[in-house]
C-alpha cells in the first residue's frame, strides 16, 4: 500500500510497463545525474523526451531532489520553461537489491550543447541566434525570480534544452526552492539541495553557505550569477571548469560585455536583475529578436503595422539564420495566416520560406495552411493565392484540388472584378490537369464558355489559350464537341485581333485531335479567310495555320489509306513555328482598357467599304474584322469587303442566336458547354436581324445558283439518325459550314444521299462524334453531281433585299 501511495504522489503512473511512451536512444549529456532519452508516444507515435533518474536506495538524496524537480516542473508553467507531459516512479528488484527509477516525459527537446554543434552557426547569424536564446532564458529566470519568488539555483548550459522550433527552455528544477528573504529569523539553508550544484557555478555567498547574506540579497542574485555562467559557456564553446574562468571576456560580444559584468558582480545586491537585462540590453536589439517578437504579439498590431512588416519579411528572411526561419518563423507565419491574424502579403513570405524546404517538408508544413486559405472570404488573400499558384500548385494532390481547392477557386469565374476573373482563369492551367473528368466537363467548361463572351477582350483571348492548353486533359467526346466550335465560332469571329490570333494558334496546337473531314470542311474554310485579316499578326498566323493543315491533308493523301481517316490524328503537327506563344497568356485586361485600336468595331450593312479602304483604316482603329467571314457563304466573285461582319462575342452572334431561341435543343442538360445559361444580349444590328429573319423563313426547292449573302447559321440536321444525343449538343448546333464557292464542296454528298426534308444536310459538316468517310470515297472525286443543292439556293431572295 505504501508503495502504491508513493507512486501516486511521486508521479502519474504505476510502472514502466504502464508508461504510454516508448523509450528510444539516449542523448550524450543531461543535467546532473539525469539521463535524457528520445521517445515516442504509443498512441500516435509523436516524439517526446524522456528523462530518467535512478537510485539504489529509496532514501537517496538524488531521488529526493528528483522528486522535487518533478513536482516543480509539473506545477510551474511558462512558454520558456520545459513543458511537462507525464511522470512515473518505478521500483525494480535484482536479487536482494532494489532499484528506484523516476521517469519524466516532456515535449521533444535536445540538449543545448548538442543543438549548437548541429546548427554550426557562425558570425552574425550565430550572435543573433544566441541573443534570441538568451532572451528566452532571461525571461524564464525573470518569471521565476520576480513573479514566482522562486530561485532556480543552477542556471547553466546543462540546464537549458532546445525544442524542435529552436526555442531555448529552462529545466532541471531539482534545486528549485522558494525565496524566503522575508524570514529574518530563519537560519537553515534556503536551498535544500544546493549540494547538487557544481562549485564552479556557485557565487561566493552560496559557496560559503552564507544564508544570512543570501536572504538579504534580492531574489535574482543567485540566478543572475548563473545566467552569467551560461553566457560564458555558450560564447566560449566549453563548459565552465572553475569560477576564475569567468574573468576571461575575450569571447563575450562587446555589446553584451557591460551586462555580463553586472550579472557577475561580487556584491549580490548589485547584480543585474534579469528583467532589466531584457529591457535595456543593446545586445538583444537585432533583426531576429525583433522579427520573432513581432510575430509572437501579432494579434496586438494594427493593420498598417502588419502590412508594412509582411511586405519587408521576404527580404528580411534571407538575412536571418536559415534554420531559425524554417523551424521557428515558418510555423509562426503559417499559424498566423491560418487563424486570420496575418495579412495577405504574408503569403508571399510563407511561400518564399517554403521554397527552402524539401518537397516532403513543404507538403507537411505549408500545403495544409494554403489549402485552408482557399476557403477564405478575404479577396486579397484569394488574389494572393492565385498570383502565386505556380509556386505550390504542382505539390497539390489531385484529390485535394478536385475536392477542396477547385470549389473555392471556381467562385472567381463569376466575380465582379475582371482582375480576379483573369487570375482565376490563368490558375486553371495549373489546376486543370488535376481535375476529374466530371469536374472538367460538368463545371469548368461551363465557366469557360461564359468567359469566351466576357466583356474584357483579354479574358476572351486567354480563355481560348487555356482551352488549347487543357485540350489534352479532356476526353475524346468532349474535345469533339467543344474545340472546333470554341475556336472557330467564337475565337475566329472575335472583334479583338489577339483573340482571333489565339483561335488560330489553338487550332494548330490541337491539330492532332481533328480528322480529315473536320480539317477540310470546318477548320480550313474558317482559317483561310483570315489571310486577309486587317491585323498583320493574325494574317501571319493564318498563313502558317493554312500551311500546317494543308500539310496534314497532303500527308494523308500521300499515305493513300482511304479506309483509315483516323490516321490523320497521328499525322497532325502538334506545333508550328511561333506556336510557343500559345502556352503564354495574352496581355492583362488591365492593360487593354482604353485602346480603341485593339478592338475593332463590328461592321454593319451600312458600313461596307472596299478592301483597299480596309487597309487604310486599320491604323485609325476602325478595323473591319474579316475573321468572321466563314459564317457567310460568299461567291468567288464577291469582294471580301462586301461581306457583312457578324457582331462581337459579347453581342448576339453565333452563341446568342442559339441561346435566344433558334436552336430548339438549347435546354439540353448535358455537361460542359451545353448548360450555358442564356446571356442578356443587346438587340442585333439591322444586318444581323435580316440574317436571322432569313434563317427562320421556310425554304423552297433550289432552282438556280445560290446568292452570296445567305446566312448559314442554321443548324443542319444530323445526317445520322442514331446520333440523337448529338442533336442536343449546343456546340454541334453552331458548326460553321464551308465557304460557298462556284466549285463543288468536298463534303457534298451524292443526290441519293441528300435528305429531302433537310437540304442543308448536303453541305453540313458532320456532327463532331460521327465517324467521317474517307475523302476519296464518294466525296467529289469522279462522282460529280449536277448543280449541287446548296442551302443558299432555297432562300427567297425577294424577302431579304435588306441584305
Amino acid at each position: 500500500m505504501l508503495k502504491f501511495l508513493k507512486g501516486v504522489v511521486g508521479g502519474s503512473g504505476a510502472g514502466l510497463k504502464d508508461l504510454p511512451y516508448n523509450i528510444g536512444d539516449p542523448y550524450p549529456s543531461a543535467w546532473g545525474s539525469w539521463s535524457h532519452f528520445r521517445g515516442t508516444s504509443k498512441d500516435d507515435g509523436s516524439p517526446v523526451s524522456i528523462f530518467s533518474l535512478s537510485g539504489s536506495n529509496p532514501q537517496d538524496g538524488h531521488l529526493a531532489a528528483g522528486r522535487n524537480g518533478v513536482k516543480r516542473l509539473r506545477t510551474v508553467r511558462h512558454p520558456n520553461i520545459l513543458s511537462f507531459l507525464h511522470s512515473t516512479e518505478v521500483e525494480s528488484f535484482d536479487g536482494s537489491s532494489s532499484k528506484v527509477t523516476i521517469y519524466i516525459v516532456t515535449e521533444p527537446v535536445m540538449p543545448l550543447s548538442e543543438k549548437i554543434k548541429e546548427l554550426g552557426l557562425e558570425g552574425r547569424q550565430r550572435d543573433e541566434y544566441y541573443a534570441w536564446g538568451l532572451h528566452q532564458i532571461a525571461k524564464a529566470v525573470s518569471f521565476l525570480n520576480n513573479d514566482c519568488k522562486l530561485v532556480h539555483g543552477n542556471v547553466c548550459l546543462s540546464s537549458v534544452v532546445v525544442t524542435q522550433t529552436l526555442d531555448w527552455k529552462l529545466y532541471a528544477f531539482d534545486v528549485l526552492s522558494e525565496y524566503d528573504g522575508a524570514n529574518a529569523t530563519a537560519t537553515g539553508p534556503m536551498l535544500q539541495y544546493e549540494w547538487l550544484v557544481g562549485s564552479q557555478y556557485k557565487p561566493t555567498e552560496l559557496a560559503k553557505c552564507d544564508w544570512a547574506t543570501i536572504r538579504k540579497s534580492p531574489p535574482w542574485a543567485i540566478d543572475s550569477w548563473g545566467l552569467g555562467c551560461l553566457i560564458y559557456e555558450i560564447f566560449s564553446g566549453m563548459k565552465l571548469g572553475k569560477t576564475e574562468e569567468l574573468r576571461n571576456t575575450a569571447s563575450i560580444p562587446k555589446s553584451l560585455l557591460p551586462d555580463y559584468q553586472r550579472l557577475l558582480s561580487s556584491m549580490p545586491s548589485r547584480r543585474l536583475n534579469t528583467s532589466k537585462l531584457i529591457e535595456n540590453s543593446e545586445y538583444f536589439q537585432n533583426k531576429l529578436v525583433d522579427t520573432i517578437h513581432f510575430m509572437e504579439i501579432l494579434s496586438l498590431k494594427d493593420s498598417v503595422e502588419k502590412d508594412t512588416f509582411f511586405r519587408k519579411l521576404p527580404n528580411l528572411a534571407e538575412q536571418l539564420p536559415r534554420p531559425i526561419v524554417l523551424k521557428k518563423l515558418l510555423p509562426l507565419l503559417a499559424s498566423a495566416l491560418e487563424f486570420g491574424s496575418a495579412a495577405a502579403p504574408a503569403l508571399t513570405a510563407l511561400l518564399k520560406m517554403g521554397s527552402w524546404l524539401s518537397a516532403e517538408e513543404f507538403s507537411l508544413k505549408v500545403l495544409p495552411t494554403i489549402v485552408k486559405l482557399f476557403a477564405s472570404n478575404d479577396r486579397a488573400v484569394r488574389v494572393a493565392l492565385l498570383q502565386h499558384i505556380d509556386q505550390f500548385g504542382e505539390s497539390l494532390s489531385a484529390q485535394v484540388v478536385d475536392e477542396q481547392v477547385y470549389p473555392h477557386v471556381a467562385t472567381g469565374f463569376a466575380d465582379t472584378s475582371a482582375f480576379l476573373r483573369e487570375l482565376t482563369l490563368k490558375s486553371m492551367l495549373i489546376l486543370a490537369p488535376k481535375l476529374s473528368q466530371r469536374t472538367l466537363s460538368g463545371s469548368l467548361l461551363k465557366y469557360l464558355s461564359k468567359l469566351q463572351v466576357d466583356e474584357e477582350p483579354a479574358i476572351r483571348t486567354n480563355t481560348t489559350i487555356l482551352l488549347g492548353n487543357i485540350a489534352s486533359y479532356l476526353n475524346e467526346g468532349t474535345r469533339k464537341r467543344v474545340l472546333i466550335n470554341a475556336f472557330t465560332v467564337r475565337a475566329l469571329r472575335d472583334t479583338f485581333s489577339p483573340a482571333r490570333g489565339a483561335g488560330v494558334m489553338a487550332l494548330c496546337a490541337t491539330s492532332s485531335y481533328y480528322d480529315m473531314t473536320e480539317i477540310a470542311t470546318r477548320i480550313l474554310p474558317n482559317i483561310v479567310v483570315l489571310i486577309i485579316d486587317p491585323d498583320s499578326d493574325v494574317r501571319s498566323k493564318a498563313f502558317q495555320a493554312v500551311y500546317q493543315f494543308l500539310q496534314i491533308v497532303k500527308q494523308y493523301n500521300e499515305k493513300g489509306n482511304a479506309e483509315d481517316t483516323s490516321g490523320a490524328g497521328s499525322l497532325g503537327i502538334s506545333s508550328m513555328p511561333g506556336n510557343a506563344s500559345l502556352l503564354g497568356w495574352a496581355m492583362s485586361s488591365l492593360t487593354l482598357k482604353g485602346k480603341a485600336s485593339d478592338q475593332a468595331p463590328v461592321a454593319t450593312a451600312n458600313s461596307v467599304t472596299p478592301a483597299t479602304t480596309t487597309a487604310s483604316t486599320a491604323s485609325s482603329g476602325l478595323i473591319e474584322t474579316p475573321s468572321t467571314a466563314p459564317v457567310h457563304r460568299v461567291s468567288s466573285s464577291t469582294d471580301f469587303a462586301d461581306q457583312l461582319m457578324p457582331p462581337s462575342p459579347t453581342s448576339t452572334d453565333g452563341w446568342g442566336e442559339i441561346e435566344n431561341g433558334i436552336h430548339e435543343e438549347h435546354d439540353s442538360d448535358k455537361d460542359g458547354w451545353d448548360d450555358i445559361e442564356p446571356l442578356d444580349e443587346p438587340k442585333p444590328s439591322p444586318a444581323l436581324a435580316n440574317i436571322q429573319a432569313a434563317q427562320k423563313r421556310p425554304v423552297s426547292q433550289p432552282v438556280s445558283q445560290p446568292k452570296p449573302q445567305a446566312s448559314t447559321s442554321l443548324r443542319p440536321k444530323s445526317t445520322v439518325k442514331a446520333a440523337k444525343d448529338e442533336d442536343d449538343d449546343l456546340w454541334g448546333s453552331i458548326a460553321a459550314p464551308p465557304p460557298k464557292s462556284a466549285s463543288r464542296p468536298l463534303n457534298v454528298k451524292t443526290a441519293g444521299a441528300v435528305d429531302d426534308d433537310d437540304p442543308w444536310a448536303a453541305i453540313a459538316a458532320p456532327p463532331p462524334t460521327t465517324k467521317a468517310k474517307p475523302l476519296s470515297a464518294g466525296r467529289g472525286r469522279g462522282n460529280r453531281a449536277a448543280a449541287p443543292k446548296l442551302g443558299a439556293q432555297r432562300i427567297n431572295r425577294t424577302s431579304s433585299t435588306g441584305m
